[in-house]
């Protein structure tokens, strides 16, 4: 009997979900529906579903930390985090599991998610997964098809072949690619296609034969950054100068189009994959005035909009059809028709470097974060929180000093050739050039505020002599 065995793939910047979802901290990490974040609902959808009993994670490496700490407030385990030194689409993400999956000799039923969509019934998608792992045990490459409720022109379709299956599954006709309204329209009318949901259900073996018959230079350069891979706590680091040089093709184009043992799962499961704004908006706890409003929000003749105060309270007046998002450093104020268009206002900050488009004024690192407060020339001012047992790297700086003022837990410091505490109310001085490294000694959250001076501010500034988190 086969385990299954999810991969979760958890790479993308999210970037029509901007200014909430960023570069360096995506959707998937983020608690967009509810008050855990998507990526922790895809594994704890999982939970009750027999056969499994640990979750294999992809990503890359900004964000391992995240992913480690986040799949530990879980209740399932993870075996490892496969980190892609850089992203080739998902054929080859998922060729790294296949070949991590059966590496001892085992041939698991691997269950590819992507760590960002929502599922409403939970009950219906359990049930299909069980219809998927009988198909995957009997050598078939699964893909699970969403019966659609609208032409959408956002999603490729999936056409099923309905004769000789039952109602749980059919052959796969084709893949189609995303239809303009017309034709979504038809296929709604036909009734054998479904939206593409990207999730999928096969023997790790079966996924690797058809990549090596079909994609066989995906295959080879896979399977040499993969045994190239250094394993080290939960991490699988891939050899970087083996997948760089892999094709990126999604697994659709590389394997599921080409062969000739694919099925489709029709399931109808509340399914969003939460592409825009909008979607957000539909998926949200909507009002009698079509409102999805979230934080600190007064609204008033306002309707079908959705309306979210990350920190401050946020007021609507006599609108209608709008999206408005506030955050620390950015407030988006557009008509949900146009939610799509984010993007292109995206890549229009980037080539500004705007530091908004990859960054928070909140930063998470393996240690805790910390936020800007203030910022001027020469100086700027952040609020740092250490977690117990955690420690800042040894490290120096060339270009700016540092003083630290300590508001609650108590940290040990290291500055040159001393060692020595501080607690609350109490502060320390570390000069440019200097040796340092700052611990949280105690039980709880170390917070402190450090102040910066000198010539040149950068997070680039930053001589690493010792990381206990290997960076």
């Amino acid at each position: 009997m086969n385990v299954i065995i999810p991969v979760i793939l958890s790479g993308g910047s999210g970037t029509r979900l901007w200014p909430l979802s960023r570069r360096m901290h995506p959707k998937q990490l983020l608690p967009l529906v509810n008050d855990t974040t998507m990526l922790q609902d895809t594994i704890t959808r999982l939970i009750g579903s027999p056969d499994i009993d640990h979750v294999m994670v992809i990503c890359n490496d900004d964000y391992r930390f995240m992913v480690a700490e986040q799949i530990k407030e879980t209740d399932i385990a993870t075996n490892e985090i496969i980190l892609e030194p850089t992203g080739r689409n998902t054929a080859p993400a998922i060729a790294l599991a296949a070949f991590n999956a059966i590496r001892e000799g085992e041939d698991p039923v691997l269950l590819v998610l992507p760590a960002d969509h929502v599922i409403a019934d939970v009950d219906t998608f359990q049930s299909a997964l069980q219809v998927g792992k009988q198909q995957s045990e009997a050598g078939k490459l699964v893909t699970f098809g969403i019966v659609p409720d609208s032409p959408e022109t956002g999603f490729g379709y999936i056409k099923a072949r309905t004769t000789g299956s039952d109602d749980t599954f059919y052959d796969v006709d084709q893949f189609v690619e995303k239809p303009d309204d017309a034709t979504a329209a038809n296929y709604i009318a036909d009734g054998h296609y479904y939206w593409n949901s990207g999730m999928f259900m096969f023997k790790a073996s079966t996924y690797l034969e058809a990549l090596k018959q079909h994609s066989p230079e995906i295959y080879e350069v896979s399977q040499a950054a993969l045994s190239s891979a250094i394993r080290d706590s939960d991490f699988v680091r891939v050899g970087q100068n083996e997948f760089e040089r892999c094709p990126s093709d999604s697994i659709d184009y590389a394997v599921m189009e080409k062969v000739n043992n694919a099925v489709v799962i029709p399931v109808d499961i509340g399914w969003s994959d939460v592409g825009s704004w909008s979607a957000l908006h539909d998926v949200g706890d909507v009002d009698d005035q079509g409102n999805t409003l979230i934080g600190d929000v007064k609204s008033g003749l306002t309707s079908n909009s959705y309306v979210r105060a990350n920190n401050r309270l946020v007021v609507t007046l006599g609108v209608d059809n709008m999206i408005v998002v506030d955050t620390d450093d950015a407030l988006l104020v557009a008509s949900r028709d146009n939610v799509q268009d984010i993007k292109t206002i995206v890549e229009e900050l980037s080539k500004e470097n705007r530091e908004e488009v990859s960054l928070h004024k909140t930063v998470y690192r393996p240690w805790g974060h910390y936020q800007g407060i203030d910022a001027g020339p020469h100086y700027q001012v952040k609020r740092i929180t250490v977690s117990p047992a955690a420690a800042i790297s040894l490290q120096m700086h060339h270009h700016r000093s540092e003083h630290w003022i300590v508001v609650s837990g108590t940290a040990r410091v290291t500055r040159g050739d001393e060692e020595f505490i501080i607690s609350e109310n109490e502060s320390t001085y570390i000069p440019l050039g200097e040796k340092h490294r700052l611990e949280n000694i105690g039980k709880i959250p170390l917070k402190l505020i450090e102040v910066q001076t000198g010539s040149y501010l950068g997070e680039d500034d930053i001589v690493r002599f010792e990381d206990i988190y290997g960076r």
